[in-house]
């Protein structure tokens, strides 16, 4: 498989080569549906905490006679039939959203998307991305060289001048390959990868 090449002004250049394994492989919806959906679980935390029958404030009197009212018949009104009453399957901290998917899944799903990407012309391999200065302007001004679009930019390490100048941009992210997550592959617009980078995703993934 080979990948398209950018220069500094944006402009194509030499194809790169890039292994079968990561990179031609078939597109298997139903299983990057899974991955996605199981790294989207996994990030999430159980913050939210709702009140049982037990724990919502009422009175333990009974709200009216048993027989003669025509009305259902009721013992109290913290019953979850009432408005105001419990839950009856209430939301605890302790909730457990994880969904567990095996590393040889996670690793196949992974090449699913870059290989569906660079189908589809929304991957390039550059040499560098380097900023004389943190200055969102000329960060702004190299990747508007490159095309339109959300960028995804997976260095094998980038500098403070580097992270501070993208850090106003919001549609660009710049993470390590270890960083690079389905979400955000499928998100973007574009991924553009450094040449080193993408030897160690290809370490990573193969």
């Amino acid at each position: 498989m080979e990948l398209k090449f950018l220069d500094a002004q944006g402009q194509d250049g030499a194809r790169v080569d890039a292994p079968d394994t990561v990179f031609a492989r078939e597109f298997n919806e139903p299983l990057i549906h899974q991955v996605v959906v199981a790294y989207q679980a996994n990030a999430r935390s159980a913050n939210r905490k709702q009140k049982d029958r037990g724990e919502v404030h009422h009175s333990t009197k009974k709200p009216f006679a048993q027989k003669g009212t025509g009305r259902a018949r009721a013992g109290m009104t913290s019953s979850p039939l009432w408005r105001g009453g419990g839950k009856i399957f209430p939301s605890t901290p302790d909730e457990n959203f994880s969904h567990k998917l095996n590393r040889k899944m996670y690793r196949a799903g992974m090449c699913s998307i870059l290989s569906q990407l660079a189908r589809e012309d929304r991957v390039a391999v550059i040499d560098a991305l380097v900023v004389e200065a943190p200055k969102t302007k000329l960060l702004a001004e190299k990747l508007k060289a490159m095309g339109p679009g959300t960028v995804l930019l997976i260095t094998d390490s980038f500098d403070e001048n580097l992270y501070l100048a993208s850090r106003n941009l919001r549609n660009v992210m710049i993470v390590e390959p270890r960083q690079a997550d389905p979400v955000s592959l499928v998100r973007f617009d574009k991924v553009l990868i450094t040449r080193s980078a993408l030897a160690q995703v290809q370490e990573m993934l193969s």
